[in-house]
């Protein structure tokens, strides 16, 4: 049995099983004498399940029923479909029709095997530092040498940190040397999209057999295939005829594959096959050097922004480069618009974030902060902002620098000058001492969230 009419088979047994306890609706009567002979033959392009039936009589007694059929049938399928009942002499006309539907099928498919690559995102505007140089390195040689090195070649981390850019940058920077490659950069949500439309039409194996012909593939946001048995199936037989015919295969997720529930464990173990490799937020100097080559890239001098606004834009936002990218265009758009003079200056970068910072500071304060780390501690303020080494002070100082970094806008500098007049890297060594042991320590990670609640509801 092919995979297609596998699925139709499997969808049906699902509704004609809800059908069978609708008693109300179906008499188990009628349910046992008509509607047993029943099967979907086909769901069409236009959202029409077509069911087939032995005989004329049956064909009449379900279109009585066709109401509860079609609600029972959108239930399973999710969609907004019609149901159309026809007997076997009536589908031998559609079945006369078919090698044209499927030629038709092909040339879309066809169609729709673009590479959906964006020409913006490459190498060469990709910013590298220590939250990103390893998947940096490991993309730009699956783009040099496609299939030879890290095959597949699996990417994690939150969003916006720059895993899709360096997908990207892998297809452009492939088909930049050899136009000959074919590569596909595609969503999971899309590809789930194509493999559930393949089975409506009937082209799973048309479908399959492009994906097997591809160089590259790029799929993005692989977490999302979690709990979609169907589309697992599918997935399997692609990754393995591109990895054995060592055509490359660079996945990314926000997660690492052991944590994706829903997720197959032959695939799980196919993903740890090759590299999985991390993405982390951006260090300050990253978020800074990013902020430059997006200005360079609007045309803008980096000499008619305000160091300090740089600071402060890259000492906030580089938890998202998303976010990080779109707060440097709220500056631009609310200098150019409201800004009286040609250079941005920190004061309009505050005026432009007054809204956002509002709500943490009217909570929160540099010393209510301080008062209840020193409290939590069973310490003071002045012991905090002073010179003292004693462990307990610099863990109450550093977890303090860390809160209010975290929670208030205040650029490194200021907060070093709030703790004692510290220099700005001692507030970034503390904020990156205390981010690893929030990662690794789960008793340091109640503690510090017992402040923040304290904090919070001060």
């Amino acid at each position: 049995m092919s995979e297609e009419n596998s699925y139709l088979k499997n969808i049906w047994k699902k509704i004609s099983e809800d059908l069978s306890k609708n008693t109300e609706a179906i008499d188990p009567v009628v349910y046992t004498t008509y509607f047993t002979s029943a099967e979907i033959y086909e769901i069409t392009k236009n959202n029409i399940i077509r069911l087939k039936v032995g005989s004329n009589m049956d064909k009449m007694i379900l279109e009585k029923f066709i109401g509860v059929i079609t609600e029972t049938s959108n239930k399973h399928l999710g969609g907004n479909y019609n149901v159309e009942i026809y007997n076997s002499d009536e589908l031998d006309v559609l079945i006369g029709q078919s090698e044209e539907r499927k030629t038709n099928l092909k040339l879309d498919l066809e169609i729709d095997l673009v590479d959906n690559l964006q020409a913006q995102y490459t190498f060469d505007n990709f910013v590298v530092g220590e939250s990103n140089k390893e998947s940096h390195a490991a993309a730009l040689a699956s783009a040099i040498q496609p299939g030879e090195f890290y095959n597949p070649l699996f990417i994690y981390g939150n969003s916006g940190l720059g895993k899709t850019h360096l997908l990207h940058a892998i297809g452009n920077y492939s088909k930049k040397n050899n136009k000959d490659l074919k590569v596909l950069y595609i969503t999971s949500n899309d590809y789930v999209t194509r493999v559930v439309n393949s089975f409506r039409d009937k082209n799973t194996e048309e479908f399959k057999q492009d994906m097997y012909n591809l160089d590259i593939l790029l799929i993005d946001d692989i977490q999302f295939l979690s709990g979609k048995d169907k589309s697992h199936e599918i997935f399997f037989s692609i990754f393995n005829e591109l990895v054995n015919n060592r055509k490359q295969i660079v996945i990314t997720s926000d997660k690492p594959p052991t944590e994706i529930n829903g997720l197959d464990d032959r695939l799980i173990s196919r993903f740890y096959s090759g590299l999985s490799s991390s993405v982390d937020s951006p260090e300050f100097e990253v978020a800074y050097a990013i902020l430059i080559k997006k200005l360079e890239q609007q045309m803008i001098n980096p000499d008619n922004i305000d160091d300090d606004v740089i600071s402060y834009l890259a000492t906030h936002f580089a938890k998202d480069v998303r976010k990080l990218e779109g707060a440097l265009n709220r500056v631009i758009f609310y200098s150019i618009n409201f800004g009286k003079e040609d250079q941005i200056t920190m004061k309009i970068a505050t005026k432009a974030f007054k809204n956002e910072s509002k709500k943490a500071n009217d909570i929160i304060s540099l010393d209510s902060i301080k008062s209840t780390v020193a409290n939590y501690y069973g310490l003071t303020i002045k012991q905090i902002d002073s010179k003292n080494r004693t462990r307990i002070i610099v863990n109450a100082r550093h977890i303090s620098m860390f809160l209010v970094r975290k929670h208030l806008d205040l650029s490194y500098t200021q907060i070093g000058n709030s703790f004692g007049g510290r220099d700005h890297s001692t507030v970034i060594n503390a904020y990156d001492k205390i981010s690893d042991k929030l990662k690794t320590d789960k008793s340091y990670k109640v503690a510090v969230a017992e402040i923040e609640n304290k904090i919070l509801s001060n």
